[in-house]
């Protein structure tokens, strides 16, 4: 288990722009490279100890259920958040294992857990999680923002300004009160709350020159940028007009145009008469953008 801070070491620079955010096990290095690293020196380390070792290093790729092996491994408990806790570094940990054919005393798991504690429970504002470690994941925010396609009317406001992730029921966890772990890997603070409309901007090419080393960015450009749209529309930033209107009219991702249409309408309280007539003159060809614009123009009783 490699800990890792759920506070940015420096905030990021003020600019003309509006922010979104990236939740912290998406800060820094990929996690993915961070626990490989240390699972390779880990075992060249006991290589130089031992003779006919065998071993397999695994980071969310493998057979085995990271949480539950770090739970018998006596890492932490896992709580109703489903997530591994530990009273040393809370439930902000990046989990990795190491399979060797080494005999080895197995750790105890811990004596703690969360009690009649339901903090993450009363937070969570979609109430996807049970309480008994388990979750109906596809209510859970974080899914959501990783999700393809067009974002149920439900979960685009619960979103807030989070293109990635979501972090209410570790926020919400007595556990993680006053824990200051450790860096993982360098962070930039500009990578963890992107300017918004300049994420907009992206191409393929510089979303991976720039974010291609961060754990979110294996979702890709588009859906990030969906997600972006949604946060813009959320702050009510004005200055996100004419951007929407340009992604509407290019047309070039029937779900970013869908979702521009529904942030227009979010940002934009009384249309004037320029508004009403760019509303009236688009015919959407794609059902989800249909869709919205029939939302759009029955709200502005168009």
């Amino acid at each position: 288990a490699v800990a890792y801070p759920h506070k940015l070491p420096q905030q990021p620079q003020k600019t003309e722009y509006k922010r979104g955010k990236i939740t912290p096990n998406s800060w820094g290095l990929d996690y993915h490279y961070v626990l490989q690293d240390k699972l390779k020196r880990l075992a060249e380390g006991i290589e130089k100890l031992t003779e006919n070792f065998e071993y397999k290093g695994m980071v969310d790729t493998g057979a085995l259920v990271d949480t539950a092996v770090a739970k018998r491994a006596g890492i932490g408990f896992i709580g109703k958040n489903g997530l591994v806790i530990s009273k040393e570094y809370g439930s902000y940990m990046y989990l990795g294992e190491l399979i060797t054919n080494l005999e080895i005393e197995p750790d105890h798991e811990v004596d703690y857990g969360c009690g009649d504690c339901r903090r993450c429970l009363d937070a969570c504002p979609t109430s996807c999680l049970i309480g008994d470690g388990t979750m109906n994941a596809r209510r859970c925010l974080s899914f959501q923002t990783q999700d393809k396609g067009m974002m149920d009317m439900e979960f685009r406001k619960k979103i807030k300004t989070v293109i990635y992730g979501c972090d209410i029921c570790q926020i919400s966890c007595p556990y993680n009160r006053g824990i200051d772990n450790p860096l993982a890997s360098d962070i930039d603070p500009e990578l963890a709350m992107p300017e918004l409309l300049p994420f907009l901007e992206l191409t393929n090419k510089s979303f991976k020159e720039k974010f291609g080393m961060i754990a979110g960015s294996w979702r890709g450009k588009n859906i990030l940028q969906r997600n972006a749209i949604i946060a813009l529309a959320n702050l009510h930033d004005r200055n996100a007009i004419v951007k929407l209107m340009e992604i509407i009219d290019k047309n070039n991702n029937p779900i970013h145009t869908a979702t521009a249409i529904w942030a227009l309408g979010e940002i934009v309280k009384k249309p004037d008469q320029a508004m009403l007539d760019y509303m009236r003159g688009l015919s959407p060809k794609d059902k989800e953008a249909q869709a919205e614009w029939e939302l759009v123009c029955a709200k502005w009783q168009i």
